[in-house]
This record gives structure tokens, sequence and C-alpha cells, in this order.
């Protein structure tokens, strides 16, 4: 490879996965991004997936499967003729990003602006990984003693109050991400991956823990947990996942797929819980001791 062609690829291993960045405008936009840096590789291999500027016109979007507003941020997902397309758009600011079914090259084209661009690579990243039993899940981890746990519920139920408690009260109990995790089954093994995506926290640990258990979490005037059977358990993990998939038949199979694998080892239980000590100290001796 000539310097020119070097300046104009930039690699980043995420979960185990290698993702090229071509073209030194997308690069240089996602080096501004927080958290990529720690997955940085330098690597000749031929990567999973290229990420790239568009030389040609954003393709019509032919049917909308999800869509929301959220802080000023309206995102479409959904179809075009040949396989995916995202919209995003603030105020002014317009970033689109699509690929071909079955294609191992991701178009972006509009404004890279920071938070765009990370939601967009985000979105990127799995469809790319779906069908290698990888999904990124919305949850707060800890890893503690060589393992992972991911703690889930919806917004503002305590999980990063739950995960801040364990460290302050769970001796060696670390942080590994606290919004993003990818979740990878490898060689039969669910195994939880820092990624460079942690929400408000910034947590990005490029290391690698098996997954010891879930823990979905809800607010009680007590402590008490209770081991979930499969179908409980696949009802606490399967809305953590990305909602833009749910409603796409191949990428729902995917996630459907990793969960099951992940379900045939590693047990899910619900903590009804207080904010408190004693609530961290249950949830370790039940899922890791």
């Amino acid at each position: 490879m000539d310097r020119l062609s070097e300046r104009m690829r930039h690699s980043y291993r995420i979960a185990g996965h290698c993702i090229r960045i071509e073209g030194i405008v997308l690069a240089t936009a996602v080096k501004q991004i927080d958290g990529f840096a720690p997955f940085g590789t330098d690597t000749d291999e031929t990567p999973l997936a290229t990420f790239t500027i568009a030389g040609t016109s954003v393709p019509p979007m032919t049917k909308v499967l999800y869509q929301t507003q959220e802080d000023e941020v309206e995102n479409t997902f959904g179809r075009y003729s040949e396989g995916y397309l995202l919209t995003l758009r603030q105020e002014d600011d317009l970033l689109c990003m699509w690929t071909r079914e079955g294609s191992d090259v991701v178009y972006f084209q509009g404004a890279l602006t920071v938070r765009l661009l990370r939601f967009a690579l985000w979105i990127a990243y799995g469809i790319v990984v779906a069908s290698y039993g990888t999904v990124a899940i919305h949850t707060s981890a800890i890893q503690y003693r060589g393992k992972a746990v991911l703690f889930l519920g919806e917004s503002g139920t305590g999980k990063s109050t739950h995960t801040r408690l364990w460290r302050e009260h769970i001796p060696g109990a670390e942080l590994l991400n606290d919004d993003s995790p990818i979740v990878r089954i490898v060689e039969g093994i669910p195994t939880v991956f820092g990624s460079p995506w942690s929400g408000k926290t910034p947590c990005y640990k490029n290391e690698q823990y098996p997954l010891a258990g879930c823990v979905r979490l809800s607010q009680a005037p007590y402590n008490r947990i209770e081991r979930l059977d499969t179908l409980q358990a696949y009802g606490a993990l399967h809305p953590s996942c990305p909602p833009d998939f749910a409603y796409d038949d191949r990428l729902y199979d995917c996630i459907s797929h990793a969960i099951g694998q992940v379900l045939e080892t590693v047990p899910v239980y619900h903590l009804a819980c207080l904010p408190d000590a004693e609530a961290v100290r249950m949830s370790c001796r039940r899922v890791c001791l």
C-alpha cells in the first residue's frame, strides 16, 4: 500500500470485526468522535466492511421501518430498492447512510457532525455484523472476576446507578461500557465486548469477557431477585436490542438467533430493587458467586 493510500484508509476492530474507513474526509470525521481511538488497528487483513463517502446520489427510501424524534434529531430507518437506508436530520443538517443488502460497502453522504455520524456508524455497524452472531445491546456492563454482567432496563430504571453501586461496594468490579456493549457468540460462547458507543459516560474499553448473566432492573421499595424462564428471558433481552432493526425480517431473525444462543447457556434474572448496597450484593451473589 503506498503512502497516499495509507493516509486514505483507517481501520477499527470492534468486537473482533475489522471495519475500514475509506477516504480522508470520513476518516477525519470519525477521529473526532470520542471512543473510536482505542479500537484503531494497523492491519492488512480484508475488512468485514468498508465505510466510505458516496459518489452517487442518495437512493429514494421505498419503505419506512422505524422512525423517532429525540433531542431534536429525526431518525428514519427503512429500505430502498436494494437494501437499507438511514436518514438523520437535526435542524439544517442531514446525514444519510445506506448499504445494499449483502454488500460489504456502506455509504455515507451529508453532514458529518459528531452527533449524527456517531449514531449512523452504530446503525451501519449493526447491519454489517448482524449475520455474524453479533448485536449491540442497550445496557450497562460490568466486568468482575474475568466475566461480564449486563444490566438491562428502560431509560430511568437505574442501570448506571446500579453499576456505580457495584463499583463502590464490590471490590474488583469495573465498568466495561455504560450504553452499548457488543454481544458476540464466539465459538459458541456469548462474549461481551466494549465498544466506541457508551452514551453519556465516556467508557471506551477495547476488552472482552465471557457473559456470566443478564439482569433486568426495575425500581421497587424492596430488593428481590429471581431467575426468568426462557420466554421471560427473551422478553427481557429483546427490547434492549436496536429498535430500528425490529421491523425487518432479516435483521430481526439475526437478532433473535443471537439471543437464542445467549439463552442456551446464560441465565437471565429480574431484580426489583432499591438503589442501595444490599441490592448489588444480592445480584452479585446470585450471578457471579
